[in-house]
């Protein structure tokens, strides 16, 4: 079990490891060395709870696939253990944060203090406008 909080865990057997050659770094070994991983965490098998799932598809974006996995690449190291834990962590970080319900916003009125200093300050605007009209009539 990976633990992404206290009290939410993902199967492991829900996640899927590939490597594939990484371009980038690697000097001759990145043209026979598969260090580049990608990470595919099935949503089915990952038995999330359905508010944390529906804000990961949202997170996931185009990481998403048809089949509802989410897929996660790392190639930015020269080894497979660090690519592979790089993706563990990006992973375990998205899921972390589909973990975190938004906050809603509660409508407010504005107070009755601050409508009445809204209207104050547009007649003192107002009434600074009508007194640069020179040859106009003043009231």
């Amino acid at each position: 079990m990976i633990h992404v909080t206290r009290l939410l865990s993902i199967d492991e057997k829900a996640i899927e490891e590939t490597f594939i050659r990484a371009s980038g770094p690697g000097g001759q070994n990145v043209n026979k060395v598969e260090t580049a991983v990608l990470l595919r965490l099935s949503l089915d098998r990952a038995a999330l709870p359905p508010a944390v799932r529906a804000r990961l598809e949202k997170l996931a974006g185009r990481r998403l696939t048809l089949d509802g996995d989410v897929l996660i690449a790392s190639q930015q190291h020269r080894t497979q253990d660090r690519n592979r834990a790089a993706a563990m962590a990006a992973l375990v970080d998205l899921v972390r944060r589909a973990t975190i319900a938004p906050i809603r916003r509660v409508a407010t009125k504005p107070s009755y203090g601050s409508k009445m200093r809204r209207l104050e300050a547009k007649t003192h605007r107002g009434n600074i406008k009508r007194d640069r009209n020179v040859g106009g009539d003043h009231e």
